[in-house]
């Protein structure tokens, strides 16, 4: 730059001493620059139309019982809102279903609350507060929270092709109004306002130590117009997301009726 202001200053011969004043000056007039926001290629928008509480106003205080459960880790108080027979687990990677067992024993070993540890029921405890739920492919009758958003299936597959990713690739925020930060805080600044659409998700991040409020991670995402920031990953879902399934029972009880792991 000062190559460039000395050759344009000799040009309109004024070397001597306008030189001299513009390097005086100039760093008294340099302001310091906003971070750049990090770009990637952009990507046509697919919408996504969130799904909603079922309005059966029984289901509802169903989900209170089993959040009450939860907090008491009562076993013996899950086993009596589990179906009676017919329990499915989906998506059981390891292999760990046993239709030998009871319903309640297969789901404590598919949420780990065989282990000793609280965060099988503390997962136990975010699927009741839990309020939408979306009709099951398995069978009739048979609702799964979180519930699935609807979406264009065919502009998802074009989607796909298009930047050559796939599903597990995309996620979608959970509710409206997710902001989308420059960074992994909700101190950093502000990007946009997240639309009800898919986003990219590329990696997920370590909080600062600092972070306040505190979130252990953050979702690194790219929205549609290429922009890349970080989401608390509370505020999003994917379409792979662990569900857990109800159904009512012959006496019109609501109870578990299935898992569907999380992934592929």
């Amino acid at each position: 730059m000062r190559c460039f202001l000395r050759s344009l200053l000799h040009s309109l011969g004024l070397a001597a001493i306008a030189f001299g004043a513009v390097a005086a000056v100039a760093p008294a007039l340099a302001l310091p620059k906003p971070p750049k926001i990090p770009v990637s290629k952009p990507f046509a928008a697919v919408n996504v139309r969130l799904p909603a509480p079922p309005s059966d106003p029984s289901f509802a205080a169903f989900r209170q019982s089993l959040a009450a459960l939860a907090r008491r880790r009562s076993f013996d108080e899950l086993a009596h809102l589990m179906i009676a027979n017919g329990f499915f687990w989906d998506r059981d990677s390891g292999k760990r279903f046993d239709p030998k067992r009871l319903p309640a024993q297969n789901l404590a070993t598919a949420l780990r609350l065989d282990q000793g540890s609280d965060s099988g029921w503390e997962m136990l405890a975010d699927f009741a507060a839990e309020p939408t739920a979306s009709p099951s492919s398995a069978a009739p009758g048979i609702l799964c929270a979180p519930g699935r958003p609807g979406f264009d299936q065919n502009d998802f597959d074009a989607l796909l092709d298009a930047t050559r990713t796939t599903a597990n690739d995309w996620v979608y925020p959970r509710v409206a109004g997710v902001v989308l930060h420059r960074r992994q805080s909700e101190e950093s600044p502000p990007i946009e306002t997240l639309g009800s659409y898919f986003v990219r998700l590329l990696r997920f991040q370590t909080a600062p130590a600092n972070a306040v409020p505190l979130h252990t991670s953050w979702a690194r995402i790219i929205v549609p117009d290429g922009k890349v920031g970080s989401v608390a990953p509370d505020t999003i879902s994917s379409l792979s997301a662990a569900q857990l399934c109800y159904a009512k029972d012959i006496t019109g009880r609501w109870v578990i009726a299935g898992f569907i792991g999380g992934g592929s």
